[in-house]
């Protein structure tokens, strides 16, 4: 019998059977409009290979302007139908099924020519939407329904019609966005039409036996959002109108709560899905931070949907469906919602990847296959770099030996997993543990090796890390004062006010690692929708409580300094750094920047500002933190650089740019791959 019979149970809708019911969700990668159609048919055929149940493209425009930048992929042409065909043929022969995203982005087309029902301006575009008229809104219908048309003519399997999410047909959901007063704006019965029209005419168009899901936005957390009885109605509707599978959307994008980051917890949302079961008779689906069998397998036994959609876990780890089916779940490579090399890549133009697993969306490019000459590899360093530089070694056939000073793997992924809302990272060591337990790398934990150590070895890996820079401050050798190591690592006694000097995402971490009692909201859901001020869109339109976000007060007085004069936090990740700054804000973390320490003594920090050091002041403190930057560690790389030693000096000890897993991780696994 299987470990998961809910989540590996096949799914019947009459016309064809899904193997599972896993759905990848739809995530915009960039390479469609890379244009290389073997690296896309690559990308989705890999994750055929790996048994899920049914696949979902990033979302392709219906016309130029619904799309979400100029120049984003669609299904336009002829070639563009053959292109897409490739995808769609090597999905097949891989035994698996696709649908095409149609995504139409409404007012949060990122180009003048955006479109919209009412001419409202989005938050997160700096492009205000020209209102359509009928006829607009006439030729918006047509190229959606066109766009499924051709989609089936390229071999898809359905399409998923994006409903959710905050994008067109979502703007013309609510009074938020939609102020007509004709027949497609005032009453829900008017706000609805237009959803439904593109549903009846898309199910006329492809006929019976095609796959419709429609993605619906069941819990908006915006003002003025739907109400739930709006979203039942709404979900009545496009199962009458001809839809065959309805997935959950969370939030729209400009909302102010996080519903996919790490610190989210797992399945915060299933409970809404949930609401909706046994209102309509088609299976729905249910998402967001669902990222373990284990989850997705309670969450369909606790009856929250017929189906669960998974995105970015199917970026950590192709085969994850074939691996549950193995009883291998413990191999499953974990998806840790950090967005670093995902989210964050998509906007900023570039291709996504993950920082769990380089070789995602680069299947042609970045190949592991066996070596041509088993060799004998020495890697220093059991963090992110070395961990994966010694295991793909090792599954290239070299024979691996892997050195680390401290008595457990991990370096500062260590740290990380400390941090509240960082639980994930728990669950990243462990599986590179069971990854090394299962694999032929020889381990000496608790070693520090020497040049001596290294001699005989074919290859020598440097992963030795990094040290906390010198931040040179008069007093900072007193007793009040103690590292970012010492707090995260040593459980260093922290005084009620504390001052953190430098604040990039080190400093940010300890903060929320200091502002907290000990349990973390994510660890929690009822405590986490209080302090994001998530409510019932049954008692509150659109789900946000009126009273508005609920933090618990801060375990301690907090402020966060920089010499850099720019707003704190600003490099920190682009799609989650207002989540940092706003947690923190909630916990009434102090900011201050530009900056000069001037020193410390028994009563805080001592500081000033500008060129010319004015307006001293000091931040009372009972203890000051150092988060002043890395360097790298490069003592022994040196030593074997003057012994003519060739080696590879690799993540932190290469470059210490904050404390980059992403960077490291690919770098480890980049250049075993090719020795």
């Amino acid at each position: 019998m299987t470990q998961y019979p809910h989540l590996l149970a096949p799914l019947d809708l009459g016309f064809t059977t899904l193997k599972n019911r896993v759905l990848m969700g739809s995530m915009h990668t960039g390479l469609e409009e890379a244009k290389d159609w073997n690296r896309v048919a690559e990308f989705y055929a890999e994750r055929a290979r790996g048994q899920v149940g049914l696949m979902v493209t990033g979302g392709m425009a219906p016309n130029l302007e619904g799309g979400v930048y100029p120049g984003a992929a669609g299904l336009f042409t002829d070639d563009d139908i053959a292109n897409h065909k490739i995808v769609t043929d090597r999905v097949h022969d891989a035994d698996g099924k696709i649908a095409m995203q149609i995504l139409h982005a409404g007012r949060y087309a990122y180009g003048p020519e955006c479109v919209a029902p009412s001419a409202i301006k989005s938050p997160i575009s700096p492009f205000p939407p020209k209102e359509l008229d009928e006829d607009g809104i006439e030729k918006q219908i047509a190229d959606i329904v066109t766009s499924a048309a051709r989609a089936q003519q390229a071999g898809y399997d359905g399409v998923e019609i994006m409903g959710s999410e905050g994008y067109f047909i979502n703007q013309f959901l609510v009074t938020h966005t939609n102020k007509r007063t004709d027949r497609w704006g005032g009453s829900y019965e008017n706000r609805m039409r237009l959803p439904i029209e593109i549903m009846r005419r898309t199910r006329q168009a492809v006929g019976p036996n095609f796959i419709i899901i429609y993605r619906l936005s069941m819990i908006d957390l915006i003002p003025d959002g739907s109400t739930w009885d709006e979203v039942v109605e709404l979900a009545k509707a496009i199962e009458a109108a001809g839809a065959t599978i309805i997935n959950t959307g969370i939030g729209w994008h400009e909302a102010r709560i996080p519903t996919i980051a790490t610190s989210v917890p797992r399945a915060a949302f299933a409970w809404v899905t949930k609401k909706l079961m046994g209102q309509v008779s088609i299976p729905v689906i249910t998402s967001n931070r669902i990222n373990t069998p284990e989850v997705g397998e309670q969450v369909l036994a606790e009856g929250c949907a017929d189906m669960i959609s998974m995105a970015r876990p199917f970026l950590a780890d192709s085969h994850f469906v074939q691996k549950a089916i193995d009883s291998r779940s413990d191999e499953i490579a974990p998806c840790i919602a950090c967005n670093q090399a995902c989210l964050d890549h998509t906007f900023s133009g570039k291709i996504s990847s993950c920082l769990v697993n380089p070789r995602a969306c680069y299947e042609t490019d970045l190949v592991i296959k066996p070596a041509e000459t088993a060799k004998k590899i020495a890697v220093v360093g059991a963090g992110p770099a070395g961990l994966s530089a010694a295991l793909t070694a090792d599954e290239r056939g070299h024979d691996v030996t892997l050195f680390d000073k401290a008595d457990e793997i991990g370096g500062q992924l260590n740290m990380a997993k400390q941090v509240p809302g960082k639980e994930e990272f728990w669950g990243f060591v462990d599986w590179y543990r069971t990854m090394l337990d299962r694999s032929n790398v020889t381990l000496h934990l608790g070693t520090t090796a020497t040049a001596d150590d290294l001699t005989g070895f074919d290859e020598v890996i440097i992963a030795t890390g990094v040290l906390p820079r010198d931040p040179e401050i008069q007093g900072q050798d007193s007793e009040n004062v103690v590292s970012y190591i010492d707090v995260l690592r040593k459980n260093a006694k922290v005084g009620e006010k504390v001052a953190i000097i430098g604040a990039g995402g080190i400093g940010f971490d300890v903060a929320e690692y200091l502002v907290h009692h000990g349990e973390s909201p994510t660890e929690n859901l009822q405590a986490w929708k209080e302090e994001w001020g998530v409510g019932d869109p049954q008692d509150q339109r659109g789900g946000l409580r009126p009273e508005g976000p609920q933090p618990d007060a801060p375990a301690r007085q907090v402020t966060l300094l920089q010499r850099k004069s720019e707003k704190l936090g600003r490099r920190l990740g682009k799609t989650t750094g207002w989540i940092h700054r706003a947690s923190l804000k909630m916990k009434n973390v102090q900011m201050i920047g530009g900056v000069n320490y001037e020193r410390i003594d028994d009563l805080g920090l001592h500081v000033s500002f500008g060129e010319a050091r004015e307006n001293p002041q000091v931040i009372e403190a009972d203890t000051v933190v150092l988060c002043a930057g890395q360097v790298p560690e490069r003592s022994l790389a040196d030593e074997l650089q003057e012994r003519n030693v060739t080696i590879h000096v690799i993540g932190g000890a290469d470059v210490a740019a904050e404390l980059d897993a992403k960077r490291a991780i690919n770098q480890g696994t980049r250049l075993a791959a090719a020795l």
